[in-house]
């Protein structure tokens, strides 16, 4: 090959990923400062954004600046706009707002800084950054949680027919959006959220606000070692499959399975790695987290979740994409 025709190397793309922090400030001081509810009521320009959230238009300038470069907004006529997704998930008051769960994860931000020292740390422990929540920490955390854990449990029953089940046992339940959302599609459905002790307090005040209370239970259990209900045909594990090792998921569906009443079925959604472990980044930096918190959990792929249910006796073991890209559902079906 010609030299003159081979692409030069620059530092482009490594300098962009070094700084990719800066653009999730942007994001999450738009959040904070409420730039994306102030937009959508009718501040459209630098100095209506400035005056709505109360700071020195050259700093909202600098800000919607760089929020029309991330596409967070759009110039319209000289005029701001939200980007579609952002009207629908960033305006407050709304029934999808997700402003909480854009914050989540600035808690850890201090220890991303510090991933190296957390590499090198070889004491690691199962779920240690919340067996000791408080319920006024579980509440915190399922209310940053709960508008996205109910738009996948709205996904769920999209995806999942569940006519004809019984009762759904939902493994680590948080909030218990699943099995709400369950509920509300099929009136037959009862269901049982079991998860830490304190998160089963608040999961109770979600399911009433619903008004489930007598179809949902929430009730404390380690789910990893304790008894579990043997009169579910339903299975559910979302959003934590990343927390655990490979033994440990293998146990707790090799439990599932021997729970399930015969006929069941298991659904376990999670980030999961393709099966040549190149990503997705998603999958794979939910996987590095884990190293953040000196956890034992790592990132699993999807033919090693399929393994875990074939090796438990589960029967028609599928896996079908979630959200692309982002989350995979893994299913069987118990014999009998």
């Amino acid at each position: 090959m010609n030299k003159k025709n081979e692409k030069r190397l620059d530092t482009v793309r490594l300098q962009n990923m070094a700084q990719a922090y800066s653009r999730s400030a942007a994001l999450m001081s738009a959040v904070e400062l409420d730039l994306f509810t102030a937009v959508s009521r009718g501040a459209g320009t630098v100095a209506e954004v400035a005056d709505a959230l109360d700071i020195h238009p050259i700093n909202a300038d600098r800000l919607t600046t760089a929020c029309v470069s991330l596409e967070l907004l759009e110039l319209r006529d000289g005029h701001f706009v939200n980007a579609p997704d952002v009207e629908y998930f960033l305006v407050r008051d709304t029934p999808r707002y997700a402003g909480k769960w854009m914050l989540f994860t600035k808690r850890l931000w201090g220890e991303w800084g510090k991933l190296t020292e957390h590499l090198r740390n070889k004491d690691l422990r199962l779920l240690p950054d919340i067996a000791d929540f408080s319920v006024e920490q579980a509440r915190a955390y399922h209310e940053a949680t709960y508008s996205i854990g109910m738009g996948a449990g709205r996904r769920f029953v999209r995806q999942v027919d569940l006519t004809g089940r019984k009762k759904i046992m939902d493994l680590g339940g948080g909030s218990g959006a699943y099995c709400i959302n369950a509920a509300r599609t099929w009136p037959e459905i009862t269901a049982v959220v079991l998860d830490l002790p304190p998160v089963a307090v608040v999961a109770r005040d979600f399911i009433a606000e619903h008004g489930l209370s007598d179809r949902i239970s929430a009730e404390p259990c380690d789910f990893t070692r304790d008894p579990l209900p043997d009169d579910a045909d339903v299975v559910i594990m979302a959003s934590n499959l990343p927390q655990y090792d490979a033994e440990m998921i293998q146990a707790v569906v090799r439990r599932a399975f021997e729970a399930l009443l015969p006929g069941g079925e298991m659904h376990l959604i999670g980030e999961t790695l393709d099966d040549d472990r190149k990503g997705p980044v998603n999958a794979a930096i939910w996987g590095l987290g884990q190293a953040v918190k000196d956890s034992m959990g790592r990132a699993h792929s999807k033919a090693e979740c399929a393994g875990y249910f074939e090796a438990a006796g589960f029967e028609d073991v599928s896996v079908t994409p979630f959200v692309e890209g982002v989350l995979s559902r893994i299913s069987g079906r118990k014999p009998g």
